[in-house]
């Protein structure tokens, strides 16, 4: 078992806050037994009890009673004055009243007892001063141990996982997008690793699409440069109006190709640069539905719309659904051959948007990347129809928006299926 850096360092904190409480908890207690009475209540039982017992003697006999107690005791006891006790201890402040008090001296105690009315010490030491129980004192290190052991098991998982977490951060700062941290052996750094997988993910997701982008956008604008270059060329050496007129219209063409390109590359970069303001609102779908649906119907296109419900309840942005679902259409007219299916359907937790035609259909190679900027079908969905594979990604971003999806089958119309699908109560978060 590999034990990391960073668990030795905060272990080692722990255990070392803990020992030191303890030792200033010893501290605490050796500054303060010399006043702490109580600990020493037997030899203060037995300085009371000769004190009263001296009372019934004359003074002239209570040396002798002292000297029997020591004997009897077998304890270090003497009478003395207070000015004797003075010169010998000049530092000691204890009272001068009937109270016991306690003078520490290392391992070492003395009691003194004043007898005020007859300026008279009854001093008891020294002795050697009581210790806490051992019980106690072993109680409170198996407490400690036992906190340490608890510790261990708490902080290695975190800190195991926090050094994978580490290793991982440093494998994605030196080029590694596609670095995964595992399922961490801790739930309290479990957050932390979903955050950074997901970041890493969104970063990663963005290197690849720029990446596409650059490499789709080159191969976009080439095409229509290079017969722009050649209408010129040609164009130059055009000896009759008809030629002239003939290759200024291409390259009218290709300038116009390139603008309808451009904007769509603007709108596309707005969608993935950053989530607009959705502006969420509980509206009936089928309405959305029933317009664009009279919209794109004509005489060269038939459309069935099908669906059971006079209203169907759903929270959603209406500008971009209805963009998303006019997208759809529009493929529908485009790639299709004058049929199209509309569906609406709920089930009050799902709201689903199909649109299906009677077309070609879609490979299920090219049904994965779909949605991808600039994807196009070369044989059915080729250039020559228009577009340039952008209006489903912008799709897919709308549906992600929605917290839904977009994905697409086989219609039984022969022709391709998309479905947009999305909660019908909106998920915040």
């Amino acid at each position: 078992m590999n034990l990391g850096r960073s668990f030795f360092s905060l272990y080692f904190l722990i255990v070392a806050c803990f020992g030191a409480l303890s030792w200033l908890l010893d501290e605490f207690w050796s500054m303060n037994v010399e006043q702490d009475v109580e600990s020493y209540t037997g030899y203060k039982t037995v300085l009371i009890a000769l004190t009263d017992r001296l009372d019934s003697f004359p003074i002239a006999e209570w040396q002798g009673k002292v000297e029997a107690a020591n004997k009897r005791y077998n304890l270090p006891m003497q009478l003395v004055s207070v000015d004797s006790v003075e010169k010998l201890l000049p530092d000691l402040k204890y009272v001068k009243d009937e109270r016991v008090t306690v003078y520490y001296d290392d391992n070492d105690i003395t009691l003194f007892h004043p007898i005020a009315k007859h300026k008279k010490v009854l001093i008891l030491g020294p002795v050697k001063a009581p210790t806490r129980p051992r019980t106690e004192a072993l109680l409170r290190v198996l407490s400690v141990v036992l906190l340490g052991v608890v510790i261990f098991f708490w902080v290695w998982p975190i800190s195991k996982d926090l050094d994978k977490l580490a290793k991982s951060a440093k494998d994605f700062g030196y080029g590694d997008f596609k670095v995964k941290v595992d399922r961490a052996d801790s739930v309290l750094v479990q957050p932390m690793m979903n955050t950074f997988n997901m970041m890493a993910s969104r970063i990663n997701n963005l290197i690849e699409a720029h990446k596409e982008l650059t490499n789709a956008v080159s191969h976009e604008l080439r095409t229509p440069l290079a017969r722009s270059k050649f209408a010129l060329q040609v164009l130059r050496g055009a000896k009759d109006d008809e030629t002239r007129e003939k290759y200024i219209d291409k390259i009218s063409t290709d300038v116009e190709e390139l603008e309808s390109l451009v904007n769509e590359l603007l709108v596309y970069a707005a969608f993935e640069s950053e989530q607009p303001n959705i502006n969420f609102a509980n509206n009936d779908v089928r309405q959305l539905v029933d317009f664009q649906v009279a919209s794109f119907a004509s005489n060269d296109i038939e459309i069935d719309f099908n669906c059971s419900q006079d209203t169907v309840m759903a929270e959603y942005d209406a500008h971009f659904i209805n963009r998303a679902f006019s997208n759809l259409l529009t493929n529908g007219v485009k790639y299709g051959k004058g049929k199209l299916q509309v569906s609406l359907l709920s089930d009050g937790q799902q709201c689903s948007l199909i649109v299906e035609d009677n077309g070609p259909g879609v490979d299920d190679d090219f049904k994965e990347i779909i949605f991808d900027a600039f994807s196009r079908y070369d044989k059915s969905r080729g250039k020559d129809t228009g577009g340039f594979g952008l209006g489903l990604a912008i799709v897919s971003k709308i549906m992600l928006w929605h917290n839904g999806s977009a994905t697409v089958e086989n219609s039984e119309l022969g022709g391709a299926k998309f479905i947009l699908s999305w909660p019908v109560d909106h998920i915040t978060g």
